[in-house]
């Protein structure tokens, strides 16, 4: 059986060094707050460009404190509008209602699937105070249009680059495009804790030092809470996990480039419909701007689709089933209709794709699904 995602056997390949990161964690006796998280955070301002880096509890929290610093800065208030894509995952939203702001969806770019930055600006009001750009399946969505329409309204661009760590576009590193970025190191990302963290980067200082305060209760020094904050930080062991980690990622992604080549090269299947890298004059290896966290199709047969590559031995996963506002959780948002979202939450099937998925594995995948009928 050929996994969707084995994280037994990727993180088998740092054993010995996430070991001796537990043993540090253990035999120093500081579990919070430490060397190992300023170790980390030093470590992911260098790679993405960003001046700040605060480690946070998970990815959610991540976007939700960018949003809630925002507020207490005076830059939102509760009611005003975030413009966010309609077929992201729900945690994009759940942080946008979270702080009683309001999300704005517009659909997205039918090739891409990321937010289509040509419908933005019919959709921003006096209400809009940002734009959440979603790097979706791990390719940056950004634009100089974007940062056109960002100047135009004096708009906040935050990126959920839950996806897409180690992206480059135009020689700058998602996280480091917009006013603020929220990552997400779940473990199955492709930088992956091994549990939950998340972290937000910025340039902005005075952003910053409201993040790390409200993610420690709301609190710059012990005991003096100066906000209503959460608790949210990234503790030593998982701070020391990704630091690990985080030196394999930029060979991790050009192995899932490598991979998606080949993909997007061989199958040739009329019942499926590959995706499009935006910058398609860009051969797929070279192509930075993509870091493949999913590689995501689409077919009208999905259901049979998915049963005759789990009958050959392939894992397959859906990303994702239903879209935010179709949920029981957004039962306020469920008359609004969004058809392409409807059509990519329908038809979309995401295939392996990992630093551990071998030549030969994808030699048998790629035979699967065209002789799929």
């Amino acid at each position: 059986m050929i996994k969707f995602l084995d994280l037994q056997k990727i993180n088998a390949q740092y054993a010995a060094e996430l070991k001796q990161v537990a043993s540090d964690v253990i035999d120093a006796g500081w579990f919070l707050m430490g060397e190992k998280l300023s170790n980390f955070e030093t470590k992911l301002s260098k790679f993405t460009g960003a001046k700040y880096t605060i480690g946070v509890a998970n990815g959610l929290d991540a976007l939700r404190l960018i949003l809630k610093a925002y507020i207490n800065l005076g830059v939102m208030k509760e009611g005003d509008e975030v413009i966010v894509p309609a077929n992201t995952y729900i945690a994009s939203l759940l942080a946008i209602t979270d702080n009683r702001l309001v999300p704005i969806l517009v659909e997205p770019n039918e090739k891409s699937f990321n937010l289509d930055l040509d419908l933005i600006e019919k959709s921003i009001t006096s209400n809009t105070k940002a734009i959440m750009v979603v790097h979706l399946y791990g390719q940056i969505c950004w634009s100089n249009k974007l940062n056109e329409l960002a100047e135009k309204y004096n708009l906040k661009i935050i990126e959920d680059n839950a996806q897409a760590i180690g992206a480059i576009w135009n020689g700058i590193s998602s996280g480091n495009l917009g006013d603020a970025a929220g990552f997400s190191f779940y473990p199955g990302k492709n930088l992956g804790a091994l549990g939950d963290a998340g972290a937000v980067t910025t340039n902005d200082s005075k952003l910053a030092e409201q993040i790390r305060a409200l993610g420690n209760y709301g609190s710059k020094k012990k005991y003096v809470n100066e906000f209503q904050g959460l608790n949210s930080r990234m503790d030593e062991i998982q701070a020391g996990f990704l630091a690990v980690k985080l030196k394999y990622i930029e060979a991790e992604n050009q192995h899932r480039r490598a991979i998606a080549e080949r993909y997007l090269s061989e199958i040739k299947n009329p019942l499926i419909h590959l995706p499009v890298p935006v910058n398609e004059s860009i051969f797929v290896k070279n192509n930075k701007e993509h870091v493949w966290h999913l590689f995501v199709l689409r077919t009208k047969k999905r259901d049979a689709f998915q049963k005759y590559l789990l009958d050959n031995g392939i894992q397959t996963l859906i990303h994702y089933p239903t879209p935010p506002n179709k949920q029981l959780a957004y039962s306020n948002m469920n008359h609004l209709d969004f058809s392409l979202t409807n059509i990519i939450h329908d038809e979309v099937v995401s295939l392996p794709i990992g630093p551990i998925t071998t030549s030969e594995e994808v030699d048998k995948i790629i035979s699967v699904v065209n002789s799929f009928c």
